[in-house]
C-alpha cells in the first residue's frame, strides 16, 4: 500500500472534481465573498447585500417560538410542506391566481426559493436543454442550471439612453427580436423575474404577453421568479403571467416567505404550479433536501394569516417606500445618475462617472474584474458604504453592460439608511 501511495508525488488535488463547477462560476470566488463583512472595514455600511437589518414583525416570531415549544412542529414535515402553510398559500394566493389553488396538488413548500428553483431544473432539464435567462440575472441561476446539464443563454435587458434625466426600471427594455433569436430547437425553459433583481423592473402586461406569446409558440417551460412580489411601488401592476391565457399549464411561480417577512434566514420558500410541473419537482426536492424546517413554515403560515388583520404588506410598502426615497435622495443630491426601481429594494446606480486613482491598492480579488468592481471596492474602503457590482449579473460577453452600475439596497433601518446617505455625499470629490 506505501508503494501505491508513493506514486502520488502532489496529493493536493488527487480527486478530480466536477466540470460543472468551473461551467457555473462555482470556483471563482464570487461577489458576496468578495464584499463580505469581513473583508470590508468594521464599520462600514453594508448596503450591498440584500438582507435585512432588522427583525421579523413580533407576532410572527412568537409564532416560531409557540412551533419551537410543541412536539409535531420539531419532526418532519411531508415532504410537500406543512398543511397548514400550503393552506395559507392557498387562502392568500389563490385571488391574485384567480382560481383556487389546490394544497395537495398545486403548492409545494421549498427549503427557501432558490431551493424551489434547483428542484425544477433538476425535474425538467436533460443534458443541453437551454435556459433563457435575461441580464442581469440573480448569481444562482447559473449554477443551478448548469449543475443540472442545462446551457444558459443569455438576452440582455438594455438599459436607458444616456440622455434620459431620470430613468426609471421601466427603461431597461427587451429586444424582443433578440429574445426571438435566442430561442433554439434546443430550448426548454425561460426565466422570468419580476419584480427584477437587481434592476428593480416590474414587467408591463404587454411584455409579459409577448413573452407568453413565444412560450406558447415553442413549448418552453416559464419559471416566474416573484419572490418581489410584496414590493412594488408607485401603483405599478404586478402581473402573474401564471395568470395570462394558457399559461397556468407550463409556469411555475417561485414564492419567498424570506424576501415577505424580513426573514431570509428561514429559508423557506414555495412553488405554485399545474400537477404537471410541481409532481415531478416534488419528487427531485424529496430527494434533495426531503423536507423543509418545520417549526418556521408555522411561522411563515402564521404572517399569511394575519397579513390582512395586521395590515402588514400595505404597512410593509410604506415603510420601504420611505426607505427608497432616502437612497434616491442621497443619489439625487450626489448628482450621479441611477434607476428608480418600481420594484424590490434595491437602487442601481451609474458609477460609471466615479474616479480612483490608477494605483490604487486593490486586493487580488478584484484585479481583473470589472470596472465596476474597482468602483465599488473604493467606495466601500474610502466612503464606508459597500454595494454590488453589477457586471457579476451578466455572461462574459455582455459584463460591459454592468460594468456602469454598482447595486445599492434599501432593506436597512431607517437609521443606517440615513447615515449612508450622508457618507455618500462624500463621493462628491470623486466624480469626474
Amino acid at each position: 500500500m506505501s508503494n501505491h501511495l508513493s506514486t502520488y508525488k502532489d496529493r493536493t488535488n488527487l480527486i478530480p472534481y466536477s466540470s460543472r463547477l468551473a461551467e457555473g462560476r462555482a470556483l471563482v470566488q464570487d461577489v458576496w465573498s468578495i464584499f463580505n463583512a469581513a473583508n470590508l472595514p468594521s464599520d462600514c455600511l453594508n448596503l450591498g447585500q440584500g438582507y435585512m437589518n432588522f427583525a421579523p414583525p413580533r407576532w410572527i416570531v412568537d409564532s416560531a417560538e409557540t412551533a419551537l415549544r410543541g412536539v409535531a412542529a420539531n419532526h418532519y414535515s411531508h415532504p410537500r410542506g406543512r398543511i397548514r402553510l400550503r393552506e395559507a398559500i392557498r387562502n392568500f394566493y389563490s385571488p391574485s391566481f384567480g382560481k383556487e389553488l389546490n394544497v395537495e396538488s398545486e403548492i409545494l413548500v421549498t427549503s427557501g426559493a432558490n431551493e424551489g428553483q434547483y428542484s425544477v431544473f433538476t425535474a425538467f432539464l436533460e443534458p443541453g436543454d437551454e435556459v433563457i435567462m435575461f441580464e442581469p440575472f440573480f448569481d444562482q441561476y447559473l449554477p443551478s442550471v448548469t449543475f443540472n446539464g442545462g446551457k444558459p443563454v443569455y438576452v440582455p435587458l438594455h438599459p436607458p439612453s444616456d440622455n434620459k434625466k431620470n430613468p426609471t426600471s421601466d427603461d431597461w427594455t427587451i429586444d424582443f427580436d433578440e429574445l426571438r433569436r435566442a430561442i433554439t430547437p434546443r430550448s426548454k425553459m425561460i426565466i422570468v423575474n419580476t419584480p427584477h433583481n437587481p434592476v428593480g423592473k416590474v414587467y408591463r402586461r404587454s411584455e409579459l404577453e409577448h413573452i407568453a406569446a413565444l412560450a406558447e409558440e415553442h413549448n418552453l417551460l416559464v419559471m416566474a421568479d416573484e419572490v418581489y412580489d410584496c414590493l412594488v411601488f408607485d401603483g405599478k401592476e404586478h402581473v402573474r403571467i401564471a395568470t395570462l391565457p394558457g399559461m397556468w399549464d407550463r409556469t411555475v411561480t417561485v414564492g419567498s416567505a424570506g424576501k415577505a417577512f424580513a426573514a431570509t434566514g428561514w429559508r423557506v420558500g414555495w412553488l405554485i404550479g399545474p400537477p404537471s410541473i410541481i409532481q415531478p419537482t416534488l419528487a427531485a426536492t424529496t430527494r434533495i433536501v426531503f423536507c423543509t424546517n418545520s417549526p418556521l413554515q408555522e411561522a411563515a403560515a402564521s404572517g399569511l394569516e394575519k397579513a390582512q388583520e395586521f395590515k402588514f404588506f400595505e404597512t410593509q410598502l410604506s415603510e420601504y417606500t420611505t426607505r427608497r426615497a432616502i437612497l434616491m435622495d442621497a443619489f439625487e443630491k450626489l448628482g450621479l445618475k441611477y434607476t428608480i426601481p418600481e420594484g424590490t429594494y434595491f437602487v442601481l446606480l451609474d458609477v460609471s462617472r466615479v474616479k480612483f486613482p490608477h494605483d490604487y491598492p486593490f486586493p487580488p480579488s478584484i484585479i481583473g474584474r470589472g470596472r465596476d468592481f474597482k468602483a465599488s471596492w473604493f467606495i466601500a474602503i474610502e466612503i464606508g458604504v459597500s454595494s454590488i457590482p453589477v457586471s457579476e449579473f451578466y455572461c462574459e460577453e455582455h459584463a460591459n453592460i454592468g460594468e456602469a452600475y454598482a447595486r445599492f439596497s434599501f432593506c436597512k433601518d431607517y437609521d443606517t439608511l440615513k447615515q449612508a446617505a450622508e457618507r455618500l455625499q462624500k463621493l462628491k470629490q470623486y466624480i469626474d
